[in-house]
């Protein structure tokens, strides 16, 4: 599931007009930087969510025969589902096949997806996030073996603990996870909500894990600095 519904704000005026996924970065649109990816890992089948300036995205993807794959769009114009409720509202497209892969539109990356689904699939979790090792505001904490078991926000100090261990280590985020279908029973069905503040929910009792891909391309996409010049 590629999540493309978002409004773009940190990017506006940009996105006023145009939504953040068919937005250049490096001569391609960020949805077709992560189409590649994903396509580049034996991914055919992919549902993408919309809402802001979703007409455009339809018509995107119809004039490039979507890239070959097929791919099915989980409609939230009448109300956007934030990260956890949209992947909820798309649970009839990623039911029934096993361990599905998220991914954030605006993430590019080389991550070894196809390294990261066997990791999970070995570990047995109920979701696995890609993490690494870099600085940013908001962190992930995690034990020596990788399972998540809190979150800080380090420009306020807030924590929030859902296991305690010792030496919890702080990693970011990477905005691109791999998830069971069983979750979906232990998720909000009606409202929007935040997939990382559900992932530190259920990691109270529940095995999620993370992957560890330091040293991979990663970039946040819409960082507003990668359009200084537009």
């Amino acid at each position: 599931m590629i999540l493309a519904a978002g409004l773009g704000t940190r990017l506006r005026p940009l996105t006023d007009h145009t939504p953040k996924a068919l937005l250049p970065f490096r001569g391609k649109t960020m949805l077709e930087h992560v189409v590649d990816h994903l396509k580049s890992h034996g991914i055919n089948e992919v549902v993408i969510n919309v809402h802001h300036h979703a007409g455009q995205i339809e018509k995107y993807l119809l004039e490039h025969q979507n890239f070959g794959l097929s791919i099915h769009l989980s409609d939230e114009r009448r109300q956007l589902m934030d990260t956890g409720g949209g992947i909820v509202k798309a649970r009839k497209y990623l039911e029934g096949a096993g361990p599905f892969i998220v991914h954030n539109v605006d993430i590019f990356s080389d991550t070894d997806l196809t390294a990261m689904l066997a990791q999970h699939m070995k570990g047995k979790a109920l979701a696995t996030l890609a993490i690494s090792d870099r600085k940013t505001s908001r962190q992930l904490l995690v034990n020596a073996d990788g399972l998540l078991c809190g979150w800080r926000d380090n420009r306020t100090g807030e924590e929030i603990i859902a296991r305690h261990r010792q030496k919890l280590h702080p990693v970011a985020f990477s905005a691109i996870h791999v998830m069971e279908p069983r979750i979906f029973s232990y998720l909000d069905r009606d409202h929007p909500f935040s997939i990382t503040k559900a992932y530190l929910q259920l990691a109270a009792h529940h095995r999620i894990m993370t992957f560890n891909h330091s040293g991979d391309t990663w970039t946040d996409m819409a960082d507003i600095s990668n359009f200084s010049s537009v």
